[in-house]
């Protein structure tokens, strides 16, 4: 039987790369999954998005607006039990923007989870996954695909990345440390986690605030 959820938690970023940008994600963890809601607002958007995840913490959908000064645009998207990935978009005005939507679905094929753009939330369905807080993870890096939402655009790539423990959670600390990489973007990162596996500094794009 599922565990009852935890009472919801509600984290706050601010951006390092951009010092204008503030997230927030307000987000509910069970036994092998969560669900979640946020914004991210900085000078050029404002973007609202809901996420939702499958057992063992693997995308089920994701849902992702973004409002300009005279453009918008919507992103739904959703990963089946067969590992399908299918995408509805919506947009208005013209923007200097891709086209939203996935671009190449069978790039997807191996995916399990959808990596929001700039937003420190969603690498925690891979860290709690691939139990990178526990004392026993194993050493080696685990390689994985995702399907990474470019913002403010919402098209959606096949995005190569790793992962990696380097220090399991430890109480007295309050935080775990893991390696993350993007081959698709050539970023290297070590991302200072809680006990949740929910990024407290991730270097170059945001750290925890309140």
């Amino acid at each position: 039987m599922d565990l009852p959820a935890q009472p919801a938690r509600t984290l706050h970023w601010a951006g390092t790369d951009d010092p204008g940008r503030r997230d927030t994600a307000v987000v509910s963890f069970r036994e092998t999954e969560l669900a979640a809601s946020g914004t991210s607002t900085c000078d050029d958007y404002r973007a609202t998005w809901t996420l939702s995840t499958s057992p063992g913490w693997v995308t089920r959908r994701l849902q992702v607006e973004v409002t300009g000064p005279d453009w918008s645009r919507s992103l739904e998207l959703t990963r089946s039990v067969d590992g399908r990935w299918d995408s509805q978009v919506r947009s208005s005005g013209n923007p200097d923007l891709p086209e939203p939507g996935i671009e190449d679905p069978l790039a997807l094929d191996n995916a399990q989870d959808c990596d929001l753009g700039l937003c420190p939330l969603t690498n925690t369905m891979p860290i709690l996954r691939l139990d990178l807080l526990n004392h026993a993870a194993p050493p080696d890096e685990t390689r994985l695909t995702m399907a990474w939402v470019e913002m403010p655009s919402l098209r959606v790539l096949a995005s190569e990345q790793v992962y990696s423990q380097v220090s399991p959670y430890r109480e007295e600390r309050g935080n775990a440390i893991v390696l993350y990489s993007s081959a698709t973007r050539g970023f290297t990162a070590e991302l200072t986690v809680d006990a949740d596996g929910a990024v407290i500094d991730y270097p170059g794009l945001a750290r925890r605030t309140g």
